[in-house]
């Protein structure tokens, strides 16, 4: 599938708080915990969780949450498909958008039962 501009200002304006709970829903739902995924959306955004926590007190978008982000140097790894887009086939004009789904596709493989250690990439030596 291909990104779109519309598809990549819809997403950016996409509230995170609102899709939070959504994240923890499923997680808890697979018998993962939140504090599994805050240690996902750290590793891949470098937010700790009083940065995490404001940004979701202050309903900030997708956009914000992004530039205000420090995105680990190891995001590359981050492959596959998720929401029927290959996340390496994104262009590098969506940015923001191949952010979104990297980070989806930790947080699905967290849901999955993968284990932490092959979540959080390490570059092989």
């Amino acid at each position: 599938m291909e990104v779109t501009t519309e598809k990549n200002e819809k997403v950016a304006n996409m509230v995170f708080a609102s899709i939070y709970p959504l994240y923890l829903n499923r997680l808890e739902k697979n018998g993962r915990t939140k504090e599994e995924l805050n240690q996902v959306i750290q590793w891949f955004t470098g937010f700790d969780q009083d940065a995490l926590q404001a940004l979701i007190d202050k309903k900030a978008t997708f956009r914000t949450f992004f530039q205000k982000a420090n995105i680990h140097p190891n995001s590359y790894l981050i492959k596959g498909v998720v929401c029927g887009y290959r996340i390496e086939e994104i262009a590098d004009e969506f940015e923001l958008y191949k952010q979104c789904r990297q980070m989806e596709k930790l947080i699905d493989e967290l849901a999955k039962g993968r284990k932490m250690e092959k979540i959080l990439r390490e570059e092989k030596k």
